[in-house]
């Protein structure tokens, strides 16, 4: 019997069933949380790193800090600073240095919003997260600005709060059901 093309499912497995999604899997490998505490986050890009091979590797170990990494634009290039991937230690005299800095792939448009953006006071560019979507290393990272103290003590005591509420709702709930 014949089947049109198009009704065929298609064959290959997982890369074939992510060919119609627009984002793919992301495996995260590091994370800057304090970040996420220090600056208050107004907006977040994804933008490719220029690695070598043992950094790759490395990376794959999960064996990476994001904790004193930040982001500067020199002649209308995107550099990471401070990220540390430490060495692979199977490689050889290839091995990259720990603290080097990585380009960053962003378009013309991202990198010159970014550094206007950045010319204005209390706005800097932070890491937030390096991940592999779809075998291909990435970067997120976010234009903010700092917090003061008082708005560390707020934001601790919203998530605080909001944590004591829903523990307050699971148990009703639990209560209810009877257990």
């Amino acid at each position: 019997m014949y089947v049109p093309k198009e009704s065929q499912p298609k064959q290959g497995g997982t890369a074939a069933q992510r060919d119609g999604e627009k984002g793919g899997k992301r495996k995260i490998v590091a994370q800057n949380k304090k970040a996420r505490h220090d600056y208050a986050i107004v907006d977040t890009y994804e933008a490719g790193i220029v690695l070598t091979g043992t950094e790759v590797k490395s990376l794959r170990e999960g064996r990476t800090s994001l904790t004193d990494g930040f982001v500067q634009i020199d002649g209308g290039e995107a550099w990471l600073h401070n990220a540390h991937i430490p060495e692979y230690h199977q490689g050889s005299w290839t091995n990259h240095s720990a603290r080097r800095k990585r380009k960053l792939l962003l378009h013309r448009e991202e990198i010159d919003k970014l550094e206007s953006k950045t010319q204005e006071t209390g706005h800097t560019i932070v890491p937030l997260a390096l991940y592999f979507k779809d075998g291909r290393a990435k970067a997120e990272i976010a234009l903010a600005r700092g917090k003061k103290e008082y708005d560390k003590r707020q934001t601790l005591r919203e998530q605080q709060d909001r944590r004591e509420s829903d523990r307050a709702i699971a148990a009703a709930k639990r209560k209810q059901r009877g257990e």
